[in-house]
């Protein structure tokens, strides 16, 4: 962990008012450890003393005495919270994780007795009571955040009798403990199972700046001399595609798949006590499952829904995926010269890139070179940004972030007015956990005058000092992905915090940045990035035209996995507190039934995320939520539809598309938002089309 660790007396506590910086950036060159947990009491106290303030008024409830005041409280909470949650995601600490491990309870019971207050919950009935008599003013936002506070608190057990309130309590507590645990062991687990390597040449298919990456994160683990293999959130590891050896990607593999399985960072424990606590809950509060719970909340709105296009789409991703395992075979059997020999799920990404490399004259190793970071971000995804929206950075150095990888951009509007800061933090660390993901840590709201300050960050192999950071293609649209999420935060256009950027339903809320990958392929865009770190060609233009030839090769595989993860984290969250496993060793037959049950299971193509480090629904805030990737893809796919009719790569679609949807954020129900912006409600042909899955 970067920021300072002295266990000293603070000097001053940044937290207790909103930070100098610009656009209210933390102060991380002042905050120490030890403000985190001062910082925390005093906002929890300070909620409660607000909220009080709210209850205790004599005046009839308004939009300005109650619905504004309760927005403006826990203003104190937030500030901290947005950096520890940041921190513990970014770079952690054993000090962190336990301070974490500490709160996480009390800031559930927090938050409960917040939700619980019957007399706020009547205050907010009183006030709607007042408005639809027309007796108070209020406009559509207005409205919309009460319907849905209304609703949370009802989602929260405000109507149950005191007993039933009391376990629900006690259960959210537990949980949020165990997502703690299951966090801390899985970040644990992936250091832990990370391979070492002492002979250079069984890393023989690596090119060489990431073999010496791999040394040099050797050497940071005191192992100089040595080659160290991190592991990655998801099953597959990106190294798989490179290295020749069949030994070596086995034990890549098995080691991945095995996290969670055993020892002191074995997580199935807290996999069976979540999913009985989260039945139990569910069960409480009146819905059939968790997955009833989440549905409720969502666009999907029933399970029913979500079972639909997952179990509709599968088959015909089964069939796809089995076809391109007969030519990997193929591969496999002609590379060994044995017609006996069966492809393996280590196998898959290798011979993949090979195949592809024979069909299409392409592969990561020749792109490599091509996709340097820096030119990417500001030739790529910051142009991109440029034409569409008009906007503009300016690296500032002198402004710190919360580690020393960790870059700081000003944003500007086309007028020259300041937007927000966005804050880029790409190589992977030992603190950092796996995967890619967008954070705020300041929320755009028109009633505080505050602007966004988002973060993006992904886990790219840091090379040694001097050397150039080479992408694979998956890394490109990574770093756009991302920055369409930095996007909705940026572009936010809300009056209250709640609504701010990414504050939308759980499953619209993949959407607007997986639009924004189409964006790394644009033939204009890529010319712009796509150009060799030593020699400053320009990749040559029939790489470009293949790249797009060969957008659905593989898709197959990408859908089957994702489907099945998609499948599992249903079957887990569908379940009744009686129907839950019993012991840690049903875990792995759990997933078997539920995978074969779906027709979605294939040995050689594993789930993207295993439950035992399937950290989105364990560990993150997606459970009974990882569907949310397709159904958001269903729009992006449509949008996708409607850029390109309308011309692409265009200032006037890039301002349709800011002001009519990404300046929305969570004011207004999302999927009205994407029909007013279409035309019309979203189509799923596009969809099909792209992935392959029409008949």
């Amino acid at each position: 962990m970067s920021l300072h660790m002295s266990h000293e007396a603070p000097v001053s506590e940044p937290f207790s008012l909103p930070s100098t910086l610009p656009y209210l950036l933390p102060d991380y060159a002042q905050i120490r450890f030890e403000h985190f947990a001062p910082a925390i009491e005093q906002g929890m106290k300070d909620e409660l003393a607000e909220i009080e303030a709210i209850v205790a008024q004599q005046a009839p409830p308004s939009v300005e005495n109650t619905l504004v005041a309760f927005e403006r409280s826990g203003e104190t909470l937030s500030r901290v919270l947005n950096v520890v949650y940041n921190q513990l995601s970014s770079d952690a600490s054993d000090e962190l994780e336990e301070l974490d491990e500490t709160y996480a309870p009390r800031l559930s019971a927090h938050h409960d007795e917040i939700y619980m207050n019957k007399a706020l919950y009547n205050r907010f009935v009183a006030l709607q009571e007042r408005i639809e008599s027309g007796c108070e003013p209020a406009d559509h936002e207005s409205r919309w955040l009460l319907k849905n506070l209304l609703k949370d608190f009802s989602r929260a057990g405000i109507a149950l009798h005191d007993e039933a309130q009391q376990e629900l309590r006690d259960i959210n507590a537990r949980l949020t403990e165990l997502e703690s645990i299951f966090g801390r062991k899985l970040l644990a687990g992936a250091n832990e199972a990370s391979i070492f390597v002492t002979d250079q040449s069984e890393l023989h298919g690596l090119s060489p700046d990431a073999i010496e990456a791999a040394a040099t994160a050797a050497a940071t683990r005191g192992r100089a001399g040595e080659y160290l293999i991190e592991l990655q959130l998801p099953t597959q590891q990106s190294v798989l595609s490179a290295l020749v050896r069949r030994d070596v990607r086995e034990r890549i593999f098995h080691a991945s798949t095995q996290r969670g399985l055993a020892g002191h960072n074995d997580t199935r424990l807290e996999i069976l006590e979540t999913v009985r606590l989260r039945a139990r809950a569910a069960e409480i509060l009146g819905y059939e499952h968790h997955s009833a719970y989440i549905a409720d909340d969502s666009t999907a709105r029933t399970t029913a829904a979500v079972n639909d296009i997952l179990l509709s789409l599968a088959p015909a991703a089964v069939r796809n995926a089995q076809q391109e395992a007969r030519v990997l075979e193929t591969a496999l059997r002609q590379d060994l010269n044995d017609d006996t020999a069966t492809l393996q799920p280590w196998d898959w990404a290798y011979y993949s890139e090979k195949v592809r490399r024979e069909q299409f004259q392409l592969d990561d190793a020749l792109l490599r070179p091509y996709l340097e970071l820096d030119r990417v971000v500001h030739h790529g995804v910051f142009k991109a940004a440029q034409d569409l929206y008009g906007i503009s950075f300016v690296e500032r150095p002198e402004l710190s972030g919360y580690h020393t990888d960790v870059r700081v951009f000003e944003v500007f509007n086309e007028d020259g007015s300041g937007l927000g800061l966005f804050l880029a933090d790409f190589y992977t660390r030992e603190s950092k956990r796996g995967g890619a993901w967008m954070n705020n840590l300041v929320d755009q709201a028109r009633l505080t005058g505050y602007k966004a300050v988002v973060v993006n960050n992904l886990n790219i192999p840091k090379p040694p000092q001097g050397q150039p950071t080479l992408l694979t293609w998956d890394e490109v649209i990574t770093l756009f992905h991302e920055f369409g999420h930095a996007l909705h935060g940026l572009f936010s256009d809300v009056f209250y915090p709640s609504h701010s950027g990414t504050e939308v339903a759980r499953d619209f809320v993949e959407f607007p940045s997986q639009v924004n990958e189409m964006w790394a392929w644009d033939p204009t865009i890529l010319e712009s990035y796509a150009v060799h770190y030593a020699t400053g060609e320009p990749m040559p233009a029939e790489w470009i035209e293949t790249l797009n030839a060969s957008r659905q090769f593989n898709e197959g595989f990408a859908t089957t996995e994702y489907l099945a993860a998609a499948i599992l984290d249903q079957a887990w969250h569908q379940l009744t507190v009686a129907d839950v496993p019993a012991t840690p060793e049903d875990v792995l037959t759990f997933e078997h039934d539920a995978l074969q049950r779906a027709g979605i299971a294939l040995d050689v193509v594993p789930p993207r995320y295993r439950s035992t480090y399937f950290n989105h629904i364990f560990g993150g805030g997606y459970s009974a939520g990882y569907y949310s990737y397709i159904w958001s893809e269903v729009l992006d796919a449509d949008t996708v539809e409607w850029f390109t009719d309308n011309g692409g790569l265009k200032r006037d679609n890039g301002d349709a598309f800011r002001y009519q949807l990404l300046a929305r954020g969570g004011a207004q129900d999302s999927l009205d938002v994407y029909a007013q912006f279409r035309g019309r409600p979203q189509r799923i042909e596009p969809l099909l089309h792209r992935r392959g899955l029409t008949a």
